[in-house]
């Protein structure tokens, strides 16, 4: 009971965080070009309005080495309690926050400076709720445990899409623009509420305890981990520049490439989006749980070279029918991207030791997707010249996922070669730890 509750609350936390984040994302492309960004130029509008969400990408460096910190000398259970506060406190705000049309120029820049929060809070969140898990994970079954976090990104992304698509089929185009998209935003305060009152009631995970009580806090996080572990870090970068880029595309900018590019309607493009998620809460601990059998690196490299395959194809193919349009955003973002997502956490993990973990875990993830989210920004760009190119949008794909793949494939296994201890070892001395005191103190009262 006592790790279903640590599992949920890593998952719970993870939704709600995303839930918040992919709010902003779906709101970049209905709402805020035309709100927040106007200008007579549609696609001026929808670059800047990315601009902004790439923003949020680019602050989750910096929470991770704020947070990692904290995480690494603090412990994982407080941090995560903050970064709930600081990402649903944004998302709130952004639910009250006037347009330009009513107090001008300080509308967006109000924006920014809350998507910026919003960024640095998911900068320390993901790497905290992984740990929560395989920290705690059983012998033998780290991988799926890593992998139930990451049901997060599924989850929050269904939850905040299928909010917004409630919204939209209850009012005109009027009255969304007018209020309607603000709920999601306000309604986040109540699901920060339930997620901190569930991260309450679980204890410290027993890798950072042990790192307390044996005395091996480090001083400055950031800086060991540049010292000793500086591989590691490049090592993740590099892995998840490829999926990453892909990824940011199929969860976020296609709806704009399929309202805009490819003539299908709003609703589709939500639908298709929202399906393609669902999927992805099968595929994530099914390979999760794979992974502890057959190793993270053997389904990432597969995920990854599927991928690169079927890049030009997807963009090929997604334009011709509804039908292949939902096939194929299936196939590649609800299966063949969530098999590459479900390691990852377990497997960036494992390269680091305990008392870094979560400052190289965090900083390596993050640092990529401050590359990666400003994807949006250079396929406007891309498509205002080239239009929905295959070969130009599919060879972007390509480019990066061929870097993943060479970094990956001298990866070591870390199924096998982990920088973990296992629960057990942990418990075992934590319970010789306490024996000891107990005789002490036996001992002491005998001589008295």
């Amino acid at each position: 009971m006592k790790k279903n509750r640590v599992l949920f609350a890593s998952l719970a936390g993870s939704v709600i965080e995303w839930y918040d984040f992919y709010l902003y994302g779906t709101a970049t492309a209905l709402v805020f070009s035309t709100l927040f960004f106007p200008n007579h130029d549609p696609t001026v509008s929808v670059l800047i309005a990315f601009a902004t969400f790439g923003a949020g990408y680019a602050a989750r460096p910096i929470g991770s080495i704020i947070f990692g910190h904290m995480g690494d000398k603090i412990g994982r259970k407080a941090t995560l309690m903050i970064t709930l506060i600081g990402m649903g406190g944004s998302s709130f705000l952004i639910g009250l926050l006037p347009t330009y049309a009513q107090i001008g120029i300080w509308a967006p820049v109000v924006l920014v400076v809350l998507r910026l929060l919003q960024g640095i809070a998911l900068g320390g969140e993901w790497g905290g709720a992984v740990l929560l898990a395989t920290e705690s994970a059983p012998k033998g079954v780290r991988g799926l445990y890593g992998s139930i976090p990451q049901l997060g990104v599924p989850l929050g992304l269904v939850a905040g899409t299928f909010s917004f698509t409630i919204i939209s089929s209850l009012t005109t185009n009027a009255q969304f623009l007018a209020w309607g998209w603000r709920i999601p935003f306000l309604f986040s305060i109540v699901l920060i509420g339930l997620a901190l009152w569930i991260r309450s009631g679980i204890d410290e995970t027993p890798a950072f305890q042990k790192q307390k009580d044996s005395g091996e806090i480090v001083k400055i996080p950031i800086v060991q981990t540049f010292k000793t572990n500086w591989r590691s870090l490049l090592q993740i970068i590099g892995l998840k520049i490829g999926d990453g880029f892909f990824n940011v595309f199929l969860m976020s900018y296609v709806l704009v490439f399929a309202t805009t590019y490819l003539g299908y309607s709003r609703d589709t493009a939500l639908l298709a989006l929202t399906i393609s998620c669902a999927t992805m809460l099968l595929t994530i601990p099914i390979m999760g749980y794979l992974s502890d059998f057959i190793g993270r690196k053997v389904i990432y490299i597969s995920g990854v070279v599927l991928m690169l395959l079927l890049s030009v194809p997807y963009f090929v193919l997604v334009g011709q029918s509804v039908t292949l349009f939902f096939i194929m955003q299936v196939a590649l973002l609800g299966v063949i991207w969530a098999a590459i997502f479900a390691t990852q956490g377990t497997f960036f993990s494992e390269l680091f030791p305990a008392n870094i973990r979560y400052t190289g875990l965090s900083f390596g993830y993050q640092f990529a997707a401050a590359i990666v989210g400003f994807g949006p920004m250079i396929w406007t760009a891309m498509a205002a010249k080239y239009g929905a190119n295959s070969w130009v949008f599919g060879g972007f794909m390509m480019g990066g996922l061929a870097i993943s793949l060479i970094i990956a494939l001298f990866t070591a296994d870390t199924r096998k070669v982990t920088q973990y201890e296992d629960l057990e070892e942990l418990e075992v001395q934590q319970d010789a730890s306490s024996n000891l005191v107990d005789s002490l103190t036996l001992n002491s009262t005998v001589k008295e």
